[in-house]
């Protein structure tokens, strides 16, 4: 079998590749959305915030039979790479998954990576499949949507209204797109409170972020052809920055959005700033993004404030994940 690394800008290896894992994730997660031509070709070109994973095609006998990914950072978790692998349904254990695997395992390490990971959907046999390799579950995500038609404005006012009592301090801060270069400092200070998140007993380190993290994400974004809208909390009487909200829209799928971070900073918490952010920005795109139909978002299985949130804004589950390591 021949598994090579390719660049997205190689059409026909970037269109097998996309026909393979939406058929792959099709047969275990029909839940999951489909991955266009021109969205992996901006994932892979410009990743969430300029590292993107390499992707990986098998061929054997002529045919696709296998993808693979291998993602690393060089700005923090040195050690770490996250891998994925994804074998044709019809194709399954003939030991091609195993085969491409080693092949993503040996490229990790050749990169001086000590630690592997992998995700998979919490159905049967995906997980059978890592742990036979090594890996041991390290943290369970729960994928949720929110569908904006079944989502009824009077309850999102209701309850914005009703944090505003416990926020009166905060002013609340709309970015679309780009934001200032002035401001880009204390939005990165702001944005490392997303290392409070639960991790469970992940191998990983706290993301570091600066002023060229964030406009690295905001310029991938946009590359990618997604509208980032923004919402930030901010201490009336200093200015200080508590908490954000973001969510992507994908102009090629208007109708689908992402939520991406919401985190509040520790020192402002107990103010009900995430139920203020969150119906915020429910009330803007309501306004900004009429044809949105749905939004996606995860969470670790342990975050019990965050899903609460959630779900009181109408987030129902679609499936849960696993994410594996091992030590190599």
């Amino acid at each position: 079998m021949d598994i090579r690394p390719f660049s997205p800008d190689e059409v026909d290896d970037l269109r097998a590749f996309v026909e393979l894992t939406n058929a792959s994730e099709a047969s275990v997660a029909p839940w999951a959305r489909t991955v266009t031509l021109r969205e992996a070709a901006g994932r892979y070109r410009h990743g969430w915030d300029g590292e993107p994973a390499t992707p990986y095609l098998a061929v054997l006998d002529g045919e696709v039979v296998a993808a693979g990914t291998v993602s690393t950072s060089e700005r923090d978790n040195l050690h770490l790479a996250w891998l994925g692998v994804d074998v044709r349904p019809d194709l399954r254990r003939r030991g091609l998954g195993s085969e491409v695997l080693a092949r993503l395992e040996a490229d990790a390490r050749a990169l001086g990576r000590t630690s592997l990971g992998l995700g998979c959907w919490d159905v049967p046999g995906l997980e059978d499949f890592a742990l036979a390799h090594g890996y041991e579950r390290r943290s369970t995500d729960v994928n949720r949507r929110q569908l904006l038609p079944e989502v009824d404005p009077t309850v999102v006012d209701a309850l914005h209204d009703d944090a505003l009592l416990d926020a009166a301090d905060y002013e609340l801060v709309r970015r679309r797109g780009r934001t200032p270069e002035a401001e880009l400092d204390a939005l990165a200070v702001m944005t490392a409170a997303i290392n409070d998140a639960p991790t469970g007993d992940l191998d990983i380190e706290d993301e570091v972020f600066d002023a060229d993290r964030v406009r690295a994400y905001e310029h991938a974004h946009e590359q990618r052809g997604i509208d980032l809208y923004r919402v930030v909390a901010r201490l009336r009487r200093t200015g200080e920055l508590a908490g954000q909200t973001v969510v992507g829209v994908d102009r090629e799928r208007p109708h689908l959005g992402d939520q991406h971070d919401t985190s509040v900073v520790a020192a402002h918490r107990g103010h009900r700033l995430g139920t203020l952010l969150k119906t915020d920005m429910l009330r803007w795109l309501r306004g900004a993004e009429p044809q949105l139909a749905e939004i996606d978002t995860w969470n670790a299985e342990s975050n019990g404030f965050m899903i609460g949130v959630n779900e009181q804004l109408g987030y129902r589950v679609m499936g849960r994940s696993m994410d594996l390591q091992k030590s190599v």
